[in-house]
Parts: C-alpha cells; sequence; structure tokens
C-alpha cells in the first residue's frame, strides 16, 4: 500500500470512529464554530450534516458555503498529548438536492438511527460538504495532506 492509500485508510478509520465534529463556518468574517453529527461517503469526497433552517449555521452557509470540519480521536486523557489524532476536512457546503435526499438520508441515518425524526423534520436542512482536502495532525506536529479528487 502506498503512501497516499495508507493516509486514505487512517483518515477513513478515524472518521468511521467518531460521530461528531467541530464544523467552523464564517459569516461578514465573523468565525463561528458548531458541534454537528456527521456521516461520510465510502470515498471520503462528501461530508454529510444536519440542521434546521433557523440555526446561526445555516445561515452563515448560505452567506458563505466555506467550511472546515474537525474530527478528532481525543479522550479528554494526558495521553491525548501524544496519541490524539484530528483531521481537518476543508470544502464547500450545499444542501443535498432532492434528487440526491433519499440516499443521502439513508447513508446518514446508517450512521445516526437515532436523529431520523430530526433529518426528516420539514424545518431540517440535509447538507452535503464537497471535501476538497484533509489535513491530518498526529504526534503534535506530524502534518500530512490527502486533496481529493
Amino acid at each position: 500500500m502506498n503512501e497516499k492509500d495508507q493516509l486514505f485508510e487512517q483518515i477513513k478509520n478515524l472518521l468511521l470512529s467518531q460521530k461528531l465534529a467541530v464544523l467552523s463556518t464564517q459569516n461578514k468574517a465573523k468565525p463561528y464554530a458548531s458541534l454537528v453529527a456527521f456521516a461520510e461517503t465510502p470515498d471520503l469526497t462528501v461530508l454529510l450534516f444536519a440542521t434546521t433552517r433557523s440555526t446561526r449555521k445555516f445561515a452563515n452557509l448560505t452567506a458563505s458555503p466555506h467550511v472546515a470540519l474537525l474530527v478528532d480521536s481525543r479522550t479528554n486523557d494526558p495521553a491525548d498529548f501524544s496519541d490524539a489524532v484530528a483531521v481537518t476536512a476543508l470544502g464547500s457546503a450545499e444542501e443535498v438536492k432532492d434528487s440526491e435526499r433519499a440516499g443521502s438520508i439513508d447513508l446518514y441515518l446508517g450512521k445516526h438511527p437515532y436523529l431520523k425524526k430530526f433529518v426528516t423534520s420539514p424545518t431540517c436542512a440535509l447538507l452535503k460538504i464537497t471535501v476538497k482536502k484533509y489535513i491530518l495532525v498526529s504526534r503534535f506536529q506530524n502534518v500530512m495532506e490527502l486533496k481529493m479528487p
């Protein structure tokens, strides 16, 4: 397995092992961070999350679709300082199109079945991040990048 494939597998394993991430948005150069439940496509090109259309994050995404999504393996233990791994996905977010909605909801609910009532609510928007790049940080200073097609 080459280095790029190993990096892909490391990122995929981290994403599969976690259910929550920190989403960073902005509006008029003012940053905002939100905790979101996310799901990933098998090829890692798309990350999904849901929010109601009345939230600040949805307003920010409407104003500027550029986002960062941070997923990490911390456990709030002192060992995290040497063992935790974090990946940041950089990309742009948009609401899932009607033609993709059923399949995207199935994928999302495969990871978060307890959110069915929320994600199928008429006030809920299912959003997809088209990932341009992942940045994986381990052992504080080991930084690797994976550009997506």
